[in-house]
């Protein structure tokens, strides 16, 4: 009995002591968090780290004490660790441990990792947006009935959207937006009877819109923009929804019916409706529906081709934001907007239409934001602009002058550029106490720039550029603390340049961008610029500065770009320019010395012209340079013997070829005029990076004679290379953008023919110039390269102007009737991203043809692109791709929309990069209109060589380019942008064979591996969202801009899309 009571004690102390050390161990919901912080790398609050430690357990089953948890009992009923800035890899799964887990929120981090495959029966709130998640979602996670709010918004989800995701029957808020979800929208998505919030926006979706969300009684946000879904709009949701706020915006969708009627009708619910960059279609004045529009707040049709005249919505009472930007409205402006009468309106939009007439005062209070640039609008500037606060009146056809501004209110961002706007700036400062930004660029105003724009106390900008100011340069404007950019290029501001008045005190100064190119100031440049601490952008090219540079110049760490081109410095570079730049020009000065070493990474033409005594130290070897190690064995006396045998007979042969060929040239050359020979000698330039120098008078002489008279120029090598004087019989589009260079180094002299002057007639379309044939005849010229019209040189006038200067082949140009009225539709072309041409020369002979454009640098897109020797600068960045994108698109809108004139031989080495922002200017436009047929067409085989040519073209016989061909060729522009590779290359297929840029893009995407098409050189960038998901969509852009011609978008479509990225 003593022996059984003892075994019972035992066993009875055993079972405590195995209970008690059971009760120590983790519980299954702290073991799972501590999976979940193995993961993370980086918590820079400490957050998490800092407080999920074992010692702080208190093994009641939850760790009440850890930062983010939420306990219910002894569960974890919920984790929050939002907006911590996290970073982790972890696999969701480890949260499916936690069974009794009701919100997992960790948005707003950079966490990356596997998505679950199984989630808790009693989760209701799931956020995991704005990480690093990616790849496709799981088919299944199991039973998630309970499941009301889910967000897996801003990562990289890609695919279809599962079927789970119509199975959450409790949903009430879902938000898939931002990711990179494709293929259709799931119709069961309309069975969800408690949805109240549904976001697909920002991804790849496609199809149509299905029906059935109007049978949702709760929903009240319905937000599908920048998809790609196409069909028509859906009358039937539209008039019988509860939703409040609809955004359909940036996607493919047409108008429901073709009788002209914009909408069938609208639900009295809808609040806010944005249709913006669809293709609708339609009018607002008739059928009623404007009136249909009355229970609006918002309304955004804008980048749409809706048409017609626009209505003058009195009706709309409840209306404060009215958007109908780039479409193509016509007729007088609605001016009652303006009154205010019984309207809320503070936004109104209607810039990039095709409006007409004057406006009147402005007389709404509540109006703030009032954009109606780029129209027709006519008069002058209204009277008094009410309670705006952003106006932008720029791109139209005001005239007159500034006095108005005396009785305008509180603004605080001005736009009246580019119209015909006179006089002088008057001398105004009290009301503009909360203006920002202003720019009365590209206008013709003049006098004095007055000293009340120094008194403008929140100016960040100001943009006064292309103008005809005269007069000293603004004493105070440097010294203003709070503006950081200062556009005064192209003026005519003389005498010192003064940075700071005597007032100014040390580092006030915020500027950032300082352009004062293109006037005549002179003398020595202030030593007092590194003040400027915040200076990034500084350009004084095409002035008269003289003397050193300053030393102080090398304090300005922040410098990013520098050009002092075009002046008269001299002296050596500085030794210590800050090594982030990435622009750098200082040709045409008188600098000498040693190149420093941290400059050498930037192209001669950053160099010369000019600077003659400027010295490359160590220069790289040439091909006949040969080292120690290059030694190789001697040959054998026989083959030695066999290869001067060989030279020989091809000497011979070669000498007899060169007699039969004069002979027969000789035979068919009328008899030749006496000629004079002139000497044209080298220039001192190091390397490779000079251009050919003659005059323009001594290139007129050399175009006579026989088509045999060329520039021979000879290749280091010894080779023969294509001349550089036009030919009658030329034909292949050549560039030296395209990798081959000639240099003064390979050209010591130069037979040119016949000593006469230009002895035309030149006739000028801008007003801003003028000057003589004989002016042009004695300017210097360099060549550029050579087209399919003729051959193009820059040259430079004794007043300092550069134009380029195209030669045109003869044979292709029009009678000179015919090319005189042609030519005078291009008349004052001023745009930003537009070359303009000043005029054109029309000679004695049929070969004196002549067609002068601004002279724009550093070079061509092409020169900038292509992987290739002599690549200018380093590789384009994702953001500097997308500006060029946006630029071109820009400029083809301006031709297409407001010069009704498709450009007609759009390629990448008719993109010139101007400045060192690299902005983007199309040039060569419309030159087709110039031609005869014959070189018409020949400029559009060139096009088709070079991969830029339409389908449709290709197949007519008397083909002419038309704005939708423009379209074709800016896309194969942006697939060039996209891969870095040339549109004229033949690309290798992984079945061995060779396909053109587009085919080759076209299969990539296909094949699901659209990504793979991007150069090389932009995959760190894509490892950022924001720019993987810009890449895609510019992608999608160009592949939508090479369709047949039937489905190929606008120029405004294109532009819009592309800004939006």
């Amino acid at each position: 009995m003593f022996r059984v009571s003892s075994l019972l004690l035992l066993l009875l102390l055993l079972g405590v002591l195995i209970n008690s050390t059971t009760s120590q161990l983790p519980s299954q919901d702290i073991l799972a968090l501590l999976e979940f912080k193995k993961g993370i790398k980086h918590d820079p609050t400490g957050f998490v780290l800092g407080s999920w430690n074992e010692e702080s357990i208190d093994f009641n089953g939850c760790p009440s004490s850890w930062n983010g948890i939420m306990c219910n009992g002894g569960n974890v009923a919920g984790v929050v660790l939002d907006n911590l800035s996290l970073s982790a890899d972890i696999d969701l799964n480890v949260f499916a441990n936690l069974t009794k887990l009701v919100k997992l929120s960790i948005s707003n981090n950079s966490i990356s990792g596997k998505f679950m495959t199984r989630l808790g029966g009693m989760v209701e709130f799931l956020d995991i947006s704005d990480n690093l998640f990616g790849s496709v979602l799981p088919n299944d996670i199991g039973k998630v009935l309970s499941l009301k709010n889910v967000s897996l918004a801003g990562n990289n989800f890609s695919g279809g959207i599962p079927d789970w995701v119509s199975g959450l029957s409790s949903i009430q808020s879902l938000d898939l937006s931002r990711n990179s979800f494709s293929g259709p929208i799931p119709r069961d998505l309309v069975q969800l009877n408690n949805l109240v919030y549904l976001d697909l926006s920002d991804n790849g979706l496609t199809k149509g819109i299905p029906k059935g969300f109007e049978n949702v009684g709760v929903l009240e946000v319905l937000d599908l923009h920048g998809n790609m879904l196409d069909g028509e709009l859906d009358p039937e949701f539209l008039l019988l929804t509860a939703v409040t706020q609809v955004d359909f915006s940036g996607n493919l969708l047409v108008s429901s019916s073709g009788n002209g009627k914009f909408l069938g009708g609208l639900s009295e619910s809808v609040k806010y409706l944005n249709l913006s960059r669809n293709r609708l279609t339609g009018s607002l004045v008739s059928g009623g529906v404007a009136e249909m529009l009355g229970s609006l707040v918002v309304l955004d049709l804008s980048y749409n081709q809706l048409s017609g005249e626009l209505p003058s919505f009195n009706f709309a009472y409840d209306l404060q934001a009215l958007k109908l930007s780039n479409n193509r409205f016509s007729g007088f402006f609605p001016n009652d907007l303006l009154k205010g009468d019984s309207l809320v309106l503070t936004e109104l939009d209607l810039s990039g239409n095709n409006l007409t007439g004057p406006i009147s005062m402005i007389m709404s209070t509540s109006l703030q934001v009032l954009n109606l640039s780029s129209n027709g609008l006519t008069g002058e500037l209204p009277l008094v602009t009410g309670g705006c606060l952003v106006l932008d009146l720029s791109n139209n056809n005001f005239e007159g002058n500034l006095t108005k501004l005396v009785k305008w209110g509180n603004l605080e961002y001005l736009d009246l550029s580019q119209n015909r706007l006179t006089g002088p700036i008057p001398e105004v400062a009290t009301q503009f106490l909360r203006l920002n930004h202003l720019n009365l660029s590209h206008n013709s105003l003049d006098s004095l720039i007055p000293k009340a724009v120094t008194q403008f106390p929140k100016l960040t900008v100001l943009d006064l550029g292309f103008n005809r100011f005269d007069g000293l340069f603004p004493n105070g404007l440097i010294s203003m603390p709070t503006l950081q950019q200062l556009h005064l290029q192209s003026n005519k501001l003389s005498g010192q340049f003064n940075l700071f008045s005597s007032s100014f005190v040390s580092n006030v100064s915020s500027i950032k961008v300082l352009d004062i190119s293109d006037n005549q100031l002179g003398g020595e440049f202030p030593d007092a610029v590194d003040l400027l601490t915040g200076l990034q952008f500084l350009d004084i090219s095409g002035n008269n500065f003289s003397g050193s540079l300053p030393l102080s110049l090398t304090e300005l760490k922040g410098l990013v770009s520098l050009d002092i081109s075009q002046n008269h410095f001299t002296g050596p570079l500085l030794n210590n320019l800050t090594d982030g730049l990435t622009s750098f020009n200082v040709s045409y000065n008188d600098l000498s010395g040693v190149l420093p070493d941290n400059l050498r990474k930037f192209p001669e033409s950053s160099f010369f012209p000019g600077n003659s005594e400027l010295q490359f130290p160590n220069p790289p070897a040439g091909p006949n340079t040969r080292g120690p190690s290059s030694r190789k064995k001697p040959i054998k006396t026989v083959f030695k013997v066999l290869v001067i045998v060989a030279c020989v007979i091809a000497v011979v042969i070669l000498i007899l070829l060169a007699v039969f060929i004069h002979y027969m040239r000789v035979s068919r050359r009328p008899v030749p005029q006496p000629v004079a020979t002139k000497d044209v000698h080298r220039q001192p330039a190091a390397g490779s990076g000079g251009a050919t120098v003659v005059s323009a008078g001594e290139i007129a002489a050399s175009r006579k004679g026989s088509s045999s008279d060329t520039v021979a120029p000879e290749k280091p090598g010894g080779g023969a290379v294509p001349s550089l004087s036009p030919s009658k019989t030329s034909g292949f589009s050549y560039s030296p953008d395209s990798g081959d260079s000639y240099t003064v180094e390979n050209l010591s002299r130069l037979d040119v023919r016949s000593p006469d002057r230009l002895a035309g007639e030149l006739y000028f379309l801008d007003d801003t110039v003028s000057f003589t044939p004989e002016e042009l005849s004695r300017a210097p010229a360099e060549v550029l390269g050579r087209s399919s019209h003729g051959t193009s040189y820059r040259t430079t006038l004794d007043n300092g102007l550069s134009l380029t200067v195209k030669w045109l082949r003869e044979g292709v140009a029009k009678q000179r009737k015919d090319f005189a009225k042609e030519a005078k539709k291009f008349a004052n072309i001023r745009h930003p991203n537009v070359v303009g041409l000043r005029g054109y020369y029309w000679g004695p002979t049929q070969y004196e043809k002549l067609i002068l454009s601004d002279f724009i640098s550093p070079g061509s897109l092409a020169s900038f692109l292509y992987d290739r020797p002599g690549r200018k600068g380093p590789p384009l960045t994702w953001a500097q791709r997308l500006k060029i994108a946006v630029d071109i698109a820009r400029g083809l809108n301006y031709l297409h929309f407001d010069r009704a004139i498709p450009h007609g031989n759009l390629k990448s080495t008719n993109i010139l990069l101007d400045g060192p922002d690299l902005n983007a200017r199309v040039a060569d436009y419309c030159l087709h209109r110039l031609m005869t047929q014959a070189g018409t067409i020949e400029q559009i085989l060139d096009a088709g060589v070079l991969g830029y040519l339409a389908p449709e073209l290709a197949a007519s016989k008397r083909p002419v380019p038309s704005f939708k061909s423009d379209i074709y060729a800016f896309g194969v522009i942006l697939l060039e942008l996209l891969t870095g590779k040339c549109a004229g290359d033949v690309v290798s297929s992984e079945d061995g064979g060779g396909v053109d840029l587009n085919d080759w893009v076209r299969l990539k995407v296909a094949e699901g591996h659209g990504p793979d098409c991007f150069d090389a050189v932009l995959i760190t960038e894509m490892g950022t969202p924001a720019a993987d998901k810009g890449m895609k969509e510019l992608l999608g852009i160009a592949l939508r801009c090479i369709r047949p011609l039937s489905e190929r978008p606008r120029i405004k479509t294109v532009y819009e899309d592309l800004s939006s990225i």
